[in-house]
């Protein structure tokens, strides 16, 4: 009944005008009040009807009672007369039952005395069976014997429990003990037929066929057996003193037979039986999944064609096979993927089978959303990232032991850990396995034919392939740190440089297309220059692009150019950065005792340390030069000349440097660059670049010649070309120069703060703020 809240009349009736309304609301008002009457009405009446019919129900009920009350006390009655009529009722009955014991004492006597006879013959008929296998025409005779002895059995023992004296007991156990033997004989008859159900239709013979039917109904006849004993198990539980008063249901220790368990156990043996085989093809070959498997869907078609005829319709025997064949199949292949010792290609396997699946049980008529539990795989599944997190593993395993080997080979300068190309290049050993792997492992993804997998694995090797890049560039500046301090031995340093030449080869071999020209190649000034679009033959990088762009959508492939590009950018900086620590060792160690000398009295006294310098240079690039392919001995020449320009413009922080008017140290300057023109010219690739590196040596005379009242204008013009000198090294030169004083009344500080006045004004075009030499000159 719909409900309205109610309208106050002070809401109806605010003005006087609405008095005229009055009329028409009271005919709204009893309308709906005829309304609410009418279904109150209505209501009351079903209501009335439906109590009045449960009152009814409720005096049949007791009348019909009270009949059935009147009718027991009649027979109570009756059986009181008639034994009052017949007085010797009692000696009648009593004799009733001396004999009913008598004939059943003879009964069980005479059942006792045949029972080893019975069984013999029972054993006679089983041994036949078991030389007719396929066909056991006795089968339902010895069922028959068999379930009769099993009763006899359990009748006789149920008797003996009851009596006081149980010396018998173990006397008729002894006796009954070769039923035993005998029942595990028909067993093993009846579940080597169970087991054999498949062939046996298969077979299509009449033998086969009614040997089919005969097993079914001795299944069937036990599973009504124990259906009986379990209704009758629970009476006694729930009424134990109303059974206990009827024979019927005093059925003693009588236990379940479990025939129709046993016979679905059996079908699940054999369907396990034949996983196991498809288990060990599967194994060795994860592409022949499919073929390993062809069986179950054999085996289900011929249940359906061929079985449900014999076997009883309650069983529902295709159902029965369908849902026993399909937990199997998710068992073992939820086994298979949850394995941690799992390939990829068996994951992949079982991934793509689950489609497979379902269409061929379409096929047999089965709906695959009625199948439970599903299968694991699909495109959809947490397997396929499971899959992919097998091979982002194995990448990552694999690389991770690669770096750790590496790791050590390098700390320990293991001998053998670096090879010779054919052109007589250094290499380390494992670069060509890495992309080796890398590339598999590609392919793997990519047999999934699952984007997710490809740009899974894809970009776990970008990752991994940082941190290569990361852990060799620590290694190396690890490793330079360690040599630059001050008193360090020199130990194992040769091993160190042969190192550092093969991961600058290892790098430059990466990004480089092999057949590309040299002219391409990377310099110092600029180490993007490469021409990765080249139509030479690829390089391993290149390479790499080119396989994963290939397999992973458009979107990651664009979104992944700046992951390559930084990728290059990394394997180019750390080739740089071996060759610019290969030449810095140098002057850690070799020009260690050389480069003090520099702007003291000593180097006006030996003029030859930069020629001894060059000499070293000459006799490295004797030993190393023919080590690195001709892409990178320019770049190992520049390098050398801009580590001897770093570290000649540092010498003037020596200790005892000093820049007087009454010495030459323009000419000793101008010397030394002349030898260091004299040795790089040869180097017609880099010497022009080597000449305009060097010209910073003007900046820094000028600097020095200069009167003390023009040095700021020559240091803004200093500036405009070397905009990132540091001021710690202008403080340094003017603390050389014999006319600057930094003692508590002389100039120098005035003079460093007018410098530092001017840096604030000088303003260098953003388009000009490329580095230079300078910044790396403390």
């Amino acid at each position: 009944m719909d409900t309205e809240p109610p309208i106050k009349l002070s809401e109806l009736l605010r003005h006087p005008d609405d008095l005229a309304k009055v009329p028409s609301l009271k005919a709204d008002i009893m309308r709906k009040k005829a309304a609410i009457d009418a279904q109150l009405k209505l209501r009351s009446n079903e209501q009335l009807q439906t109590t009045k019919a449960g009152l009814d129900s409720l005096h049949e009920a007791q009348r019909i009672t009270n009949l059935i009350k009147e009718e027991m006390q009649k027979i109570d009655r009756l059986g009181a007369e008639a034994k009052q009529m017949i007085r010797s009722f009692p000696e009648i009955n009593g004799v009733a039952k001396i004999h009913r014991n008598f004939v059943e004492v003879d009964r069980l006597k005479k059942g006792i005395e045949q029972f080893n006879e019975r069984v013999d013959e029972v054993n006679e008929l089983i041994e036949e069976d078991d030389q007719r296998p396929g066909i056991q025409p006795n089968l339902l005779k010895i069922h028959h014997t068999v379930s009769e002895l099993r009763t006899f059995r359990d009748e006789c023992m149920a008797q003996v429990h009851r009596v006081e004296d149980q010396s018998l007991v173990g006397e008729l156990e002894e006796r009954f003990q070769r039923l035993d033997d005998t029942i595990d004989r028909f067993d093993g008859l009846v579940g080597q037929t169970c087991i054999s159900l498949i062939p046996l239709v298969m077979a299509d013979t009449p033998e086969s066929r009614g040997l089919i039917v005969r097993t079914a109904i001795i299944i069937k006849k036990e599973e009504q057996y124990d259906i009986e004993i379990k209704k009758i198990q629970a009476t006694q539980q729930e009424y134990k003193q109303l059974a206990s008063r009827f024979q019927q249901l005093n059925i003693g220790q009588t236990e379940l037979r479990g025939y129709k368990d046993k016979f679905l156990e059996a079908i699940k043996l054999y369907c396990q039986e034949q996983i196991d085989r498809s288990d060990t093809t599967f194994t060795e070959d994860p592409e022949k999944l499919d073929k390993s498997l062809r069986w179950f869907f054999n085996d289900l078609n011929t249940v359906k064609l061929g079985m449900i005829t014999l076997m009883p319709k309650d069983w529902r025997i295709f159902e029965t096979y369908v849902d026993i064949y399909h937990l199997q199949m998710h068992e073992w292949l939820q086994a298979k993927a949850s394995d941690p010792n799992v390939l990829p290609a068996h994951m992949l396997a079982i991934i793509h089978w689950k489609d497979v699946y379902h269409k061929k049980m379409q096929r047999l008529g089965v709906n695959p959303a009625e199948l439970a539990p599903s299968l694991p795989g699909g495109a959809d599944s947490d397997l396929v990232r499971e899959y992919r997190q097998l091979i982002v593993t194995a990448v990552e395993k694999w690389m991770a032991q690669m770096n750790k080997t590496d790791r050590a080979e390098f700390l320990d300068r293991k001998e053998g850990a670096l090879e010779h190309d054919e052109h007589g290049h250094f290499r380390t050993k494992t670069l060509g396995d890495m992309w080796r792997m890398l590339r598999e492992q590609l392919i793997v993804a990519s047999s999934s034919e699952l984007t997710d997998v490809t740009e899974g694995v894809t970009d776990a090797m970008f990752r991994a392939l940082k941190a290569r890049q990361d852990m060799w560039l620590a290694l190396v500046n690890d490793e330079l740190s360690r040599y630059a301090r001050p008193n360090a031995e020199p130990d194992g340093i040769q091993g160190l440089q042969d190192w550092l030449i093969a991961l600058a080869n290892d790098q430059i071999t990466c990004i480089i297309n092999p057949d590309e020209d040299s002219n391409a190649s990377p310099t110092a000034s600029s180490p993007t220059a490469i021409d990765l679009n080249s139509t030479a033959k690829l390089g391993f990088l290149s390479s790499f692009r080119r396989d994963y762009e290939s397999l992973v959508t458009p979107t990651f492939a664009t979104s992944a150019e700046a992951r390559f590009d930084a990728l290059r950018a990394g394997f180019t900086d750390l080739g740089f950065r071996c060759i610019a620590v290969f030449a810095k060792l140098m002057f850690a160690v070799d020009f260690r005792a050389s480069l003090p000398d520099f702007f003291t009295q000593q180097w006006y006294t030996k003029p030859n340390i930069m020629r001894q310098i060059v000499y070293t240079y000459e006799d490295y690039l004797s030993d190393y030069g023919s080590t690195v392919p001709d892409i990178l001995h320019d770049i190992l020449i520049e390098e050398l000349a801009k580590q001897l320009l770093i570290a000649y413009l540092g010498c003037v922080h020596n200790k005892g440097a000093k820049f007087r008017k009454s010495e030459p140290f323009s000419d000793r300057m101008r010397e030394d660059v002349v030898a260091v023109f004299g040795f790089f010219e040869k180097y017609k690739g880099s010497y022009d670049a080597i000449r305009e590196q060097w010209r910073v040596v003007e900046g820094f005379l000028k600097l020095l010649e200069v009167e003390k009242a023009g040095i700021i204008e020559v240091f803004v013009e200093f500036m405009t070309l070397y905009w990132d000198v540091r001021i710690s090294w202008v403080e340094a030169v003017l603390r050389s120069r014999e006319d600057v004083d930094f003692g508590p009344l002389g100039d120098g500080k005035s003079l460093l703060k007018g410098i530092r006045a001017r840096v604030a004004e000088v303003r260098v075009p953003e388009g000009e703020r490329g580095d230079t030499v300078m910044a790396e000159v403390d």
